[in-house]
């Protein structure tokens, strides 16, 4: 886009790509790219024609996973819009864990790095890496040794620190550039953030 690489999405094993090429008969708007090895079964479009009228839950599959990915284009649409470099970065986590995390068995795989979210909504690289630097004090986010993919410990409680973040006059002072260390320790020895409480 304009020179610059945008990271549209991270696939992981069993999905799927190039489809609206075959689907809309239009040349590809994006670039894969592997970045581990993988083995790929290669479709030609009449192939996948045939399959989709044959086979209805092939097709059904292949609807629901569009609509997802189109619900996803449109959140991204929404992050990009949004004025605050910091909520964007963590609006950008949630999209990668709903939309195409793994779940892991203390939270969801995002097979993202924090460079790759910062390419991905316009800010700096130092500004995505503090960002997650904060969510791992909050134990949030933790970062995997060997693959450095991102594990959201909870999509959930990730919105809801977003959302304290976004209502400074509820919280007042506390919603100010993250949180404190105070603040921080407080909120990381919470399961969920009380609504209501001032």
């Amino acid at each position: 886009m304009a020179g610059d690489e945008k990271v549209l999405a991270v696939l992981g094993p069993g999905e799927f790509l190039g489809e609206m090429a075959i689907l809309n008969g239009k040349p590809r708007t994006a670039t894969a790219v592997v970045t581990e090895p993988t083995r790929c079964l290669v479709i030609d479009a009449r192939t996948l024609e045939t399959m989709v009228a044959r086979n209805t839950e092939i097709a059904l599959r292949l609807i629901k996973k569009l609509a997802r990915r189109l619900d996803s284009a449109d959140t991204l649409i929404e992050i990009l819009m949004h004025s605050d470099p910091k909520s964007r970065v963590m609006l950008a986590l949630a999209r990668h864990a709903e939309a195409f995390g793994e779940p892991v068995a203390d939270g969801v795989r995002i097979r993202c790095t924090a460079a790759d979210v910062a390419r991905e909504v316009s800010v700096l690289e130092s500004t995505a890496q503090e960002v997650i630097t904060r969510l791992r004090r909050l134990r949030l986010v933790r970062e995997e040794p060997s693959t450095g993919a991102l594990v959201i410990s909870d999509i959930a409680r990730l919105r809801d620190f977003l959302e304290f973040l976004e209502m400074p006059q509820k919280f007042a002072s506390r919603s100010a550039d993250l949180v404190d260390d105070a603040t921080v320790d407080d909120i990381s020895s919470r399961k969920t953030l009380p609504s209501g409480e001032v």
